[in-house]
């Protein structure tokens, strides 16, 4: 029987076990330029047993940034800087993947330079705020990408995935979930176009191909992998019948021989249909009603998935496979140390041995 502590061969990337930390944004990245500082580097390095390792979501471009303090994979000092990072990740013989994520009309001008707003597939102003430096402010109307736009930013996911393999990544990881950019291009509620990149099921889904084909054939489809969670309403996504999409999602993107799936897992019926259509590795975050558990390491077991992704558990317990193969104890996560701020809540939480 497998179990989340055998290793696994992700597309010719080993993996010492079947436990993936979760990208999880932190707003942190105050280096020059949003580049990682050394307690980023000291953070993922305290979790470097993961199996795998995904970075927080890092933009492919200026206007791709979201939040205050979130790291770039655009400039030579981002990617020096996570050069560090991965540096220290491998030296403690962990594999790291690289999170590209365009938050598209999740953001705000403020956070911009030049002039620049937040785009997206319409302009669709998404709900809520977005909480800066000095404050909430609502989200603004995006500006709606021109078909050559649209090219454009395919480019920057392509030159940001170039970047990361520069900085030492193992891989790649797209971020087309929770209500950023390749997610408003496939929701029908923040995607109304009718052009080629909208309309239909196979228009809405356009982008999210022709990224992922585009930063696979430039580092390897091997390197290559996407996060997806259909139905998530999570930042003003409407999507009320996602299935449809996301079967035909997963039926273009299987041929192109990705390292891994990340699902968010909506329901289990339509985790078993995706799992049947893609054959590759399924990394799996699985629907709970508070943490992910030592419970789901079970859906290893019985082949619902190939890795279970852990987000907040891991980022207070730096040695979660340990505490996993014992049963605990755990760190309690502290919410308010989430987002931004200094070490605490960052770095100091305690290893078992101490």
């Amino acid at each position: 029987m497998t179990t989340a502590f055998d290793p696994i061969d992700l597309s010719g990337t080993q993996l010492a076990n079947r436990i993936a930390m979760a990208p999880m944004t932190r707003s942190r990245a105050f280096g020059p330029g949003h580049s990682p500082t050394d307690s980023v580097v000291e953070y993922y390095a305290q979790r470097a047993s993961a199996g795998l390792i995904i970075t927080e979501g890092t933009q492919p471009s200026v206007v791709g940034q979201g939040y205050p303090d979130t790291p770039g994979l655009h400039s030579a000092e981002q990617i020096a800087g996570w050069r560090k990072v991965t540096d220290a990740v491998h030296a403690k013989g962990g594999k790291i993947f690289a999170q590209i994520m365009h938050a598209g009309r999740i953001g705000h001008p403020d956070l911009l330079p030049d002039g620049l707003v937040p785009v997206s597939a319409s302009a669709v102003a998404a709900q809520g705020q977005v909480y800066l430096h000095d404050g909430p402010k609502d989200f603004v109307t995006p500006h709606e990408l021109t078909s050559d736009e649209i090219r454009a930013t395919i480019a920057d996911f392509v030159s940001a995935a170039r970047n990361a393999i520069e900085a030492g990544f193992d891989g790649v990881e797209l971020h087309g979930a929770n209500g950023y950019l390749i997610h408003q291009f496939l929701a029908p509620g923040s995607n109304l176009r009718t052009d080629e990149w909208g309309g239909s099921v196979e228009g809405r889904i356009r982008f999210a191909v022709e990224v992922t084909r585009a930063v696979a054939d430039e580092i390897g489809a091997s390197r290559t992998a996407i996060r997806i969670s259909p139905g998530n309403e999570y930042n003003s996504i409407v999507e009320p019948e996602p299935d449809e999409a996301y079967i035909a999602l997963v039926k273009q993107l299987e041929p192109i021989g990705l390292a891994y799936l990340h699902l968010i897992e909506r329901t289990r019926d339509l985790t078993n249909v995706l799992r049947k259509q893609f054959s590759g590795t399924l990394v799996l975050n699985v629907a709970t009603e508070g943490f992910t558990s030592a419970d789901e390491l079970k859906l290893i077991e019985d082949g619902t998935a190939d890795i279970i992704s852990f987000g907040a558990l891991f980022l207070a317990n730096p040695d979660l496979p340990a505490r996993l193969k014992t049963g605990g104890p755990y760190n309690t996560p502290d919410m308010a140390s989430f987002f931004g701020g200094d070490d605490k809540g960052y770095i100091d939480y305690p290893f078992l041995e101490s």
